[in-house]
């Protein structure tokens, strides 16, 4: 008896300086340039889940610390995600044996430089915001895909928000709800917004709706007059953006409202973050900008993610922006993914998410499917008011 309580002891003393085996999740998500402010918010949810589970997970028996790193896949020449950086973080994360999970990316195209890398290698990635539709189902805009992006012929990459063929279609119900007819379409040329794009013209298009103009931007442009002056001969009703805030959404819309072009501006998540506002002038979008958004803002959030929202405010005296919630959920997600799978096992962890079915969390109740989908499909309407953004609807219902 003696002995054991010796043994006990020592253990314990291990623990407490820190001996304890760890498990690593990092997250790589633009954390530098006007994004900052929205991926702080799904960093601070991936904390909040890590801080609920008490930090700790058993796991065959043994507890481990649970640890958490938060990378950047941002640099400061392009202002938004850069590809070099993405590629550094997938290889940096597959050396470190530690890591059981990659959450991330914030944007698709980043998906498509570390996708293949990590399933390559085995290594689970949880996507809080991807909405490509080639990460994970056949696009004909994206030649060979998804399985291009699945060296191993195994799914281990999963996403927790509904792919852009959704959204588009939502966007462009929305369009002709609002009695449009005639809508002028743009795309920054990136997998994210231009898939988007082209998912908003294709559903448009068997809505009736007549497409004024297809165009792409340079998202570095100074300005954007030149192509104003193409939609206002267009005739156009309604400016359909396929991009984000960091693609220049903000002086296109200053440029559409300068030239005189007084029609909606409707964009997808991508802009769905207060730095959309700043960049483009509460003046410019109030009433104006129209944003679809892949799940329910987080003030129309009921039940468990009510109380998400609840415990943010407390724990970091802030309102979380929309994706927030999303990074939370890929925080539980994974930790109740590894709980199930109940080892430190890189493999047995993608099993376990892959058999994730009908999860009760902070969402509602969702599953995986087979090509690591999420079964939620709400859309909500967005605008702004009072240089906020506002609750409209939920779209497609």
């Amino acid at each position: 008896m003696q002995r054991a309580a010796l043994v006990l002891i020592a253990a314990l003393v291990a623990l407490a300086a820190g001996d304890a085996p760890v498990v690593k999740l990092v997250s790589s998500l633009p954390r530098s340039g006007s994004a900052n402010a929205q991926t702080t918010t799904m960093v601070n949810g991936i904390r909040l889940a890590i801080a609920e589970s008490g930090g700790r997970i058993t796991l065959g028996g043994v507890e481990h610390v649970v640890a958490y790193e938060d990378w950047d896949d941002a640099s400061p020449e392009r202002g938004q995600w850069d590809a070099a950086a993405e590629a550094t973080n997938a290889k940096k994360a597959i050396a470190d044996t530690d890591i059981v999970a990659y959450i991330g990316t914030y944007n698709s195209g980043a998906a498509k430089i570390s996708m293949p890398l990590l399933n390559e290698a085995g290594l689970a990635m949880v996507s809080p915001a991807n909405t490509a539709v080639s990460l994970t189902k056949p696009d004909p805009a994206d030649a060979g895909s998804p399985d291009k992006y699945r060296p191993s012929n195994r799914v281990t990459y999963f996403r927790i928000v509904p792919a852009d063929d959704i959204q588009g279609l939502a966007g462009a119900q929305w369009a002709k709800e609002l009695g449009a007819k005639r809508v002028f379409v743009v795309h920054d040329r990136e997998a994210y917004g231009q898939g988007v794009a082209e998912s908003f013209r294709r559903n448009a298009e068997k809505l009736a709706l007549t497409i004024a103009g297809f165009e792409a931007i340079d998202p570095k442009a100074a300005n954007y007059r030149s192509l104003v002056t193409k939609m206002r001969a267009a005739r156009c009703d309604l400016v359909y953006f396929g991009g984000t805030t960091q693609t220049n959404a903000g002086q296109l819309i200053k440029d559409q409202v300068a030239g005189g072009v007084d029609v909606k501006f409707m964009c997808p998540d991508g802009c769905y973050e207060n730095a959309f506002i700043d960049a483009a002038g509460a003046a410019n979008v109030e009433g104006r900008a129209l944003i679809t958004f892949g799940g329910a803002p987080p003030s129309q959030l009921i039940g468990k993610g009510k109380a998400f929202v609840e415990r943010y405010r407390a724990r970091y005296n802030a309102e979380p922006e929309a994706y927030a919630v999303y990074g939370y959920e890929c925080g539980r997600v994974v930790l109740d993914a590894l709980a199930r799978a109940d080892r430190k096992d890189r493999s047995a962890l993608i099993t376990a998410l892959a058999a994730t079915k009908d999860y009760d969390g902070a969402l509602g109740r969702w599953s995986f499917d087979a090509n690591g989908d999420t079964t939620l499909t709400v859309i909500s309407g967005n605008t702004v008011t009072g240089g906020k953004f506002a609750f409209v609807k939920l779209l497609g219902q």
